[in-house]
């Protein structure tokens, strides 16, 4: 069912915002998303709906971002994009897309939990001329507990391929080789050579607008740099099942993770500080709340 069919069928002085409308996934996409790592979906959102959200999440991107240097003064990590993270702390607007339902469901959907909770946001903005984003797995950097985790990746333009679309190397979530290396020149080079020798696909292509992808914590992935005239604006968001625990950090990343996005807590605590709220959890007759 379309958005704009379940919010006809609905009183709309109940009507539940586009964002909160479940959305059911195609036949087998949850056996896909375990077997590849990862899964892009057509269509998630009308663009007509992201409209004002892309608005505010660009806007607060740009009055808190802190980079002030030029380009060619920065280095690879730099040069891949501009990112703040929890922007829904700072703005209402942002605020009711992260705490939007109809994503949150996608990701307890793929990730077969019962609930998930908010890691942190990041929006990802890849400025006219900036860099490609090293090939990394995004939980090098998280102190938690099992793999039930994923990042949805959305679009708030079209993004052909000049303009860096996420790419991911299929299958790679099963391989052990990569994960203790940070995103940087090295992780590019020894991850992209091994998943090339060891025959990971890398699926690559242009997003419209309105599509989403959403990949595995330990899935190999990388963009390519903006070649095109126009910023390339991207909002994240990263969720957990509700049930993760946070592990002592492996890493001095981690530790940094654990003090910003997991505030108060320690090892062995269920990842529930503050600011990492249930976004989405099933009732006991199996539908959503």
């Amino acid at each position: 069912m379309s958005i704009q069919q379940a919010l006809r069928n609905t009183d709309q002085t109940s009507a539940p915002h586009p964002v909160d409308v479940p959305y059911t996934l195609p036949s087998g996409a949850s056996e896909a998303f375990h077997r590849n790592g990862y899964i892009k979906l057509k269509k998630v959102f009308d663009p007509q709906i992201l409209a004002p959200f892309s608005r505010a999440i660009t806007d607060a991107t740009i009055r808190m971002n802190t980079e002030i240097r030029p380009l060619e003064e920065r280095d690879t990590y730099d040069r891949a994009f501009l990112q703040v993270m929890n922007l829904w702390r700072a703005n209402p607007v942002v605020k009711q897309f992260v705490f939007g339902k109809r994503l949150a469901k996608i990701a307890a959907d793929l990730l077969q939990v019962e609930r998930v909770r908010l890691y942190h946001d990041q929006s990802l903005y890849k400025e006219a001329g900036g860099g490609f984003t090293p090939a990394h797995a995004d939980q090098f950097y998280w102190p938690l507990s099992s793999d039930r985790t994923l990042t949805v990746w959305i679009p708030l333009q079209p993004v052909p391929e000049n303009m860096g679309p996420l790419g991911f190397y299929k299958g790679s979530h099963h391989e052990d080789f990569g994960r203790n290396l940070e995103i940087s020149d090295e992780s590019e080079a020894q991850i992209t050579a091994a998943m090339e020798q060891r025959g990971f696909e890398f699926d690559v292509g242009p997003f419209d607008l309105g599509d989403v992808s959403f990949h595995s914590g330990w899935t190999f992935h990388r963009a390519g740099p903006n070649l095109s005239a126009t910023p390339r604006s991207v909002m994240t968001m990263i969720y957990m099942d509700a049930d993760i625990r946070v592990i002592e950090p492996l890493n001095a990343p981690q530790k940094n993770d654990l003090a910003s996005w997991l505030p108060g807590l320690k090892a062995g605590d269920i990842a529930a500080s503050p600011i990492n709220p249930i976004l989405f959890e099933r009732n006991s007759s199996g539908t959503h709340s």
